[in-house]
């Protein structure tokens, strides 16, 4: 098996950084989710909660913050990803890109999924 090319490891890099954006998307949601549940219980004063319930809610809280400080600096190195590989594109094409039209197909595609991502707020 050939080694990737330059372009199969800028494109694997764009949509590695894509999905694990989408990871902590579902992992904010998720956190969202319990930390409403956890506050449910303790404004209806359950019998069944444990004394330390206001300590794990700052806990939830504050993992729900680290989670959303690191979007910021994922949506930069996919800006910067999605830039190395539109440079990426730029040499295959000029090098000549015959039998490379299915990984140029690829790269373009990633490079239109990671400047969706990059742009959302």
């Amino acid at each position: 098996m050939a080694p990737p090319t330059p372009l199969e490891r800028a494109t694997n890099s764009v949509l590695r950084l894509v999905k694990e954006e989408s990871y902590y998307h579902k992992e904010l949601a998720h956190q969202e989710t319990r930390i409403s549940k956890l506050q449910t219980e303790i404004a209806a004063g359950k019998p069944d909660l444990d004394s330390n319930a206001p300590y794990m809610l700052k806990q939830e809280q504050t993992a729900l913050e680290e989670t959303k400080a690191v979007f910021g600096p994922l949506r930069d190195k996919i800006s910067e990803a999605v830039q190395n590989l539109e440079e990426q594109i730029a040499i295959t094409e000029s090098d000549g890109a015959e039998g490379k039209e299915e990984e140029l197909k690829k790269a373009r595609e990633a490079v239109e999924s990671g400047k969706k991502v990059a742009k959302q707020e």
